[in-house]
């Protein structure tokens, strides 16, 4: 809905001067005898909460503070009353304080107290101080939010020459030292930011002090006011309006300053400015805060580019396909086509994520302008790209963010839509439901090497609330129905989606088991058992449950409830204890034609166009050669999606997906000549991987720690070691060549790039043919730790 929806519809009209004749101020009284009229009129003010009330609030206050002065003997010195802050700029709400500056020539004035005592009386908060007007100046060069405040100052009462004196003296030392001292201001900001949060995701917003809230406003004036860059105006005066109204409202409601607009306070505020209903108003809200937010952000970017020390254009330094690194921010490279490339923007989401950098806002416009569709149901290249964008941390909620303000979350995943910027009715909730599943994957990005398949967890963590912000009495049934259309739509197959609908329709189920039932009672881990199906399931579920408790907030996810939980999982984990892993690849039909040749033989496939490609390698076995393989395929940047690897007797069999990089694959026969170089040795694979990843580095804002772990009894003719880490070039090649240099033999192997993280499962023997066990198994394991912790 449009922010007017929520801006009542016919304030109240009352001109200033019909309030100040209804018992306003006169003359000839005292400073007490003005202030009884003077409250009796505000309390007296009429109309809704509104621009037009708030005006009238000023002028009464205006004249009120010219009697105060004039009674003090201000008129006949060389002296002025200023307002600052929002009373200067004329944005005074019900329970503001009134920011004053008694601004003189340099002979103190005796008078001061006059005015102040009669504020004091009132009991309207005063912050006041007297200054010449070197005095003022002084202080905002030393001050921002003193500089903040009197960038907004306004004359009262009194000598308007000395007042232009000190506004010109003080603007034109903000415009010399801005540049200089935009850092600073950036750091009170993100210090505001950390402390209260943000307007658009709060469900208790701080409508004042939150970012996107009014203090943000100020700051963007002041950047203007700088001549760095402008800020937008227009399109901020409906949001600015709102949250000012909205303001307005709580005080009248509370009697109280306060501008945390609490949940008990939010219907009647939402009645006094006319809304419909509540959860609209909030919505109108949050919607206003991230416009404000959104033009804050845009501003900063701006900033930045003005006051970056260095003149020089930086080098572009590649990230990913059609994606590039320059100054420190993603932009689109030089020969992006994203008419084209319809996976190019979730490509640069994931890629500016990871790399913990910005999407630069030029590149967002561009995305959205000249996107083609995205194909439904998504190839496999988009949707790792949505998983790792997901599985990035902290990082992924400010291009989330970029990307759900310009519209394309929405157009990506049209069912995002009733849920953005929804409000919850739960007072454990800290977040809208929008920012709580984005806050939810983040919190699930920590556990990813705690799951067989990352990847589900942390969709699953995106839509386990898909449900709510549509009216619906029963939030999860509606959202694993929506998932059931939403899953395959994303390009899961149905075993994949199965476990997803699966995991959003039992996302409660082990902490309202744990809190709920008798965990001694075999009926009770019976249900979850059953539920789950095996620890693969249990473990996503409960690295899902922790993961959706975190991000609700402390009272969700106390000690008490996590210790439950912990107990009811290990008690689950025990009844599932006799399950075994999945079986060790089979060879396909496309394997087995290659298999008609007794020597080397590789053939490549379109998985689908544009896409990811299927390599098949058929030779006769020797040891190292699936690394060599993986190598060679890293080397022509060839980056491996999944991996299945068995024996045929002498004949080993590998099947590949895998992505290219930059540009198109090589052909069979140049990969077949590279396989048979290295394993002539004429190729250093070792050394020419290490190159590419000194020429484009890649850096990582969430650290996970590998895991390498021994399987117990998941097969009677080889031991099973199981690998989770990051995904990088080369990965499984230094995985596979450790284990050969370890001197065992992988019998069979499957590996699975899920975002940015890899699992890998080898199925290993020793020399005669047997499982491994004692030091030599030791001796793999220590080398494959080695490799993931470098």
């Amino acid at each position: 809905m449009p922010l007017s929806a929520f801006v009542p519809a016919s304030a109240d009209r009352t001109p200033c001067s019909a309030v100040l004749s209804h018992g306003g101020l006169q003359t000839g009284e005292s400073g007490d005898e003005a202030t009884r009229r003077y409250s009796a009129a505000r309390a007296e003010l009429p109309g809704r909460p509104g621009q037009d009330r708030r005006r009238a609030l000023v002028s009464l206050t205006d004249e009120w503070l010219r009697t105060l002065f004039r009674l003090a003997g201000g008129e006949q010195r060389q002296a002025a009353l200023v307002a600052v802050g929002g009373y200067g700029h004329g944005d005074l709400a019900v329970g503001s304080d009134l920011d004053l500056v008694l601004l003189h020539s340099g002979d103190a004035p005796d008078f001061a107290e006059r005015i102040w005592y009669p504020i004091w009386g009132s009991r309207i908060d005063l912050d006041h101080s007297v200054r010449t007007v070197s005095e003022a100046r002084r202080m905002a060069a030393s001050d921002l939010k003193v500089m903040l405040g009197l960038l907004d100052a306004r004359t009262i009462a009194g000598d308007e020459r000395l007042v232009a004196q000190m506004l010109d003296s003080v603007l034109a030392d903000w415009r010399r030292s801005a540049a200089k001292r935009m850092s600073e201001l950036k750091a009170l900001v993100d210090a505001r930011r950390q402390r209260c949060g943000e307007v658009a995701h709060m469900l208790e917003p701080d409508l004042k002090e939150g970012y996107g809230g009014l203090r943000d406003l100020v700051v963007l004036r002041a950047i203007a006011a700088s001549w760095l860059t402008d800020m937008p105006h227009e399109e901020l005066r409906q949001p600015a309006a709102l949250l000012m109204d909205s303001r307005d409202a709580l005080h009248l409601r509370t009697g109280k300053s306060g501008d945390r607009l609490l949940m008990q306070e939010q219907d009647g505020v939402a009645y006094m400015l006319g809304a419909a209903d509540s959860d609209g108003f909030m919505r109108g809200v949050s919607a206003a805060g991230r416009t404000i937010a959104h033009a804050a952000d845009s501003t900063w970017y701006r900033v930045s580019r003005v006051t970056r020390k260095s003149s020089r254009r930086s080098e572009r330094r590649p990230l990913a396909d059609g994606v590039v690194v320059q100054d420190g921010e993603v932009v689109l490279a030089v020969g992006a086509r994203p008419e084209h490339d319809p996976v190019l923007v979730l490509r640069a989401a994931a890629a500016a994520a990871q790399a913990g950098l910005a999407l630069a806002p030029h590149a967002v416009s561009r995305l959205v302008a000249e996107s083609a569709p995205m194909p439904v149901p998504w190839p496999p290249a988009a949707r790792d790209s949505f998983v790792s964008l997901l599985g990035a941390g902290q990082s992924t909620v400010g291009v989330w963010e970029a990307l759900d303000q310009a519209g394309i979350v929405s157009a990506l995943i049209p069912e995002w839509s009733p849920v953005r910027s929804a409000p919850q009715r739960n007072p454990v909730h800290r977040f809208t439901v929008d920012r709580h599943l984005v806050e939810t994957a983040v919190q699930a990005a920590a556990f990813q090497r705690e799951v067989a398949r990352p990847d589900l967890l942390l969709v699953s963590a995106l839509l386990h609330d898909i449900g709510k912000g549509r009216n619906s009495l029963d939030h999860t049934a509606t959202g694993f129905e929506l998932v059931t259309r939403i899953a395959p739509e994303l390009g899961f197959d149905a075993a994949d989606s199965a476990v997803l609908v699966e995991l959003v329709r039992n996302h409660l189920l082990l902490a309202e088991t744990a809190t709920r039932r008798d965990l001694a009672d075999p009926a009770t881990i019976a249900t979850v058992t059953q539920a789950v199906g095996d620890t693969d399931g249990l473990d996503l579920l409960y690295a899902l449950t922790r993961a959706d408790g975190l991000a609700t907030g402390p009272v969700a996810w106390s000690e008490w409830r996590a210790a439950l939980v912990a107990d009811l999982v290990a008690r689950t984990r025990a009844a599932l204890a006799d399950g075994a892993v999945t079986a060790a690849p089979e060879v396909s039909e496309r394997a087995r034609a290659l298999l008609r040749s007794s020597d080397l033989d590789i053939a490549v496939d379109d998985v689908a166009p544009g896409d990811l490609i299927a390599v098949t390698a058929v030779a006769p076995d020797r040891a190292g050669l699936l690394a060599v393989v993986a190598g060679i395929l890293a080397i022509n940047r060839l980056d491996v999606r999944s991996a299945r690897a068995s024996g045929e007797g002498d004949m080993a069999v590998s099947e590949w997906t895998v992505d290219p990089v930059f540009g198109d694959a090589p052909d069979a026969e140049k990969l077949r000549a590279d396989v048979r170089q290295a394993l002539d040795g004429q190729i250093n694979i070792a050394d020419r991987l290490e190159r590419r990843e000194e020429a484009y580095p890649v850096s990582r804002q969430i650290s996970l720690e590998p895991k390498v772990t021994v399987v117990p009894e998941a097969s009677a003719r080889a031991t099973v070691v199981e690998v989770r880490t990051y995904d990088r070039p080369g990965t499984l090649f230094r995985l596979a060549w450790a284990i050969t240099g370890a001197g065992a033999n992988i019998a069979a192997a499957r590996a699975d790039s899920l975002g940015s993280s890899v699992v890998d499962v080898f199925y290993l023997t020793g020399a005669e043919g047997r499982p491994l066990s004692g030091d030599a198994l030791d001796a793999v394991v220590a080398k494959l730790a080695a490799i993931v912790e470098s």
